[in-house]
């Protein structure tokens, strides 16, 4: 029975053997892996000797670079040093989702219109980090700006002011013996229309007063002092019923310490340039009240800026203010549209004119409405021949001063 099984276990074995040998692979797993990481790096060799590409085969990240605008207000006769600080300040493009409107209403004719404020405006972040710098005006003296977070505001630099260098210029030694009536138009650089009209159809001598808002405020300020008329910038302020209404974005509050109201202060500042004087817009709250104007005024005399009041309230404190600061100040006696029809207008301007005979100076001011700047143009030619000078602002400021 052994034997009958030795014989019967020895043929399957061998059988099996048979078998696994005719089934075992060339290669242990080991041989396998090193042929295909030697593949690999003959490929990667391959690549780095016959492509063209400089970087032999390195990393690359692509990246989309978006090409800036360049800054349109850089004057071509401007000097270098001007050019620069233009370049400096070049504004980003706004992104059009990132833009909002806000409705301004114009404190003398209580019209409202939408303003689409561009993207990066603070005005919903409070003091937040500001959009990028407004660039430089041409005719800007690179010498009277000082560099914020905000962009460039002026300032006081080699014994120059802005007040004196942006005032337009006028025969003052023949204002000084006649009658002079000055006229300042306000509200402007919201709407490009009216803006245009005030600059194109009043003569050089009218002072024009521009709002911070709008999509381009720096660049109607700058045809305007093209056309040689004298600028102001209006400071949005708290007017009594704030916020049901409201002067716009950045408002200067009487419930925000200084310290805020000056950094809303400098945003505003850095909107446009070459002004020789600030001027409330609206505010009949906030020019009443001492505590919160006096850092306004005391910062923007040092900084070598006149001021406007537009009389819209008996109660403002700018005069006594601006005259503790030996700063140049002039405040309107009449609103000359007030009442917006052609009739009234003409009796508000008699009696600008009866004003300026009996004091020796008369000050209006009005809004861009067409038929305020109608009206204006008419009379202003009249003037002449009534014995009376119309002068730019600064220089009815500064006649007031010596008389």
């Amino acid at each position: 029975m052994a034997e009958a099984a030795d014989e019967l276990s020895t043929p399957l074995g061998q059988d099996t053997v048979s078998r696994t040998r005719r089934f075992r692979l060339p290669f242990t797993a080991m041989q396998a892996l090193a042929v295909l990481l030697g593949l690999v790096l003959v490929g990667f060799v391959g690549v780095a000797l016959f492509n063209d590409n400089p970087l032999g085969g390195e990393p690359i990240a692509h990246i989309a670079l978006r090409k800036q605008d360049t800054p349109a207000a850089v004057d071509k006769q401007a000097p270098a040093s001007q050019a620069a600080v233009a370049v400096k300040s070049a504004p980003k493009p706004p992104a059009a989702s990132d833009a909002r409107t806000v409705t301004i209403i114009d404190g003398s004719s209580g019209k409202r219109q939408d303003v689409v404020i561009g993207a990066g405006d603070p005005a919903d972040k409070g003091n937040a980090d500001s959009p990028a710098p407004v660039a430089a005006m041409a005719g800007v003296d690179p010498r009277l700006l000082e560099k914020t977070r905000y962009g460039m505001i002026p300032m006081v630099a080699d014994g120059l002011k802005p007040f004196t260098v942006y005032a337009a210029d006028a025969d003052r030694a023949k204002a000084a013996g006649m009658p002079v009536v000055a006229v300042v138009v306000a509200g402007l650089g919201v709407g490009a229309a009216k803006t245009a009209d005030a600059i194109v159809k009043l003569p050089s001598a009218v002072t024009l007063a521009f709002t911070p808002y709008g999509a381009d405020p720096g660049k109607l300020a700058e045809r305007a002092r093209a056309q040689r008329h004298e600028i102001l910038l209006q400071i949005p302020m708290e007017p009594f019923d704030y916020p049901d209404n409201d002067p716009g974005p950045q408002t200067l509050l009487t419930t925000l310490p200084s310290e805020q109201n000056l950094d809303r202060l400098y945003w505003h500042l850095s909107r446009l340039q070459g002004y020789a004087g600030i001027a409330n817009f609206m505010g009949a709250r906030f020019v009443a009240t001492d505590l919160v104007m006096q850092p306004i005024v005391r910062e923007a005399a040092k900084r070598g800026l006149g001021y406007f009041d537009d009389g819209s309230t008996p109660r403002s404190v700018a005069q006594s203010l601006a005259a503790g600061q030996a700063m140049p100040f002039a405040k309107a006696d009449f609103t000359i549209d007030a009442v917006p029809t052609s009739a009234e207008i003409d009796r508000t301007l008699v009696k600008l004119e009866t004003l300026a005979k009996e004091r020796g100076t008369a000050i209006g001011v009005a809004s861009a409405l067409p038929v305020s700047i109608e009206r204006l143009a008419s009379w202003i030619k009249s003037l002449d021949s009534k014995g009376i000078m119309l002068v730019p602002l600064t220089t009815a400021m500064l006649k007031s001063k010596s008389s």
